[in-house]
């Protein structure tokens, strides 16, 4: 006889009796467990999930923020070298006319 033979079929033995031995008040518990359960688990996926359309929405209206400040950014760094330019010309001597 071998010890590890022994132990498996015991194991097995455990397992279904446990199985076929519930009543049905105690197999009305356990299903009426695993609804809670899942009810839990689907409340918590519809949060996770309004939560991330959240931030979505929150990445979008970002994302369209720097969309403007880099348009604002290009437009005034325009300016600037606009304003330069006229700095030169107004402080640069005249050229003389052939």
């Amino acid at each position: 006889m071998c010890y590890g033979q022994q132990r498996s079929f015991s194991r097995d033995e455990n397992l279904t009796p446990s199985r076929t031995l519930r009543s049905p008040t105690d197999n009305a518990l356990v299903v009426q467990n695993l609804r809670d359960r899942l009810a839990e688990t689907e409340a918590r996926l519809a949060r996770a999930r309004a939560r991330e359309a959240e931030l979505s929405r929150c990445l979008n209206e970002m994302k369209r923020f720097v969309s403007v400040m880099e348009i604002l950014e290009t437009y005034l760094k325009r300016r600037f070298r606009e304003q330069q330019d006229d700095v030169v010309r107004l402080f640069s001597p005249p050229l003389p006319h052939s």
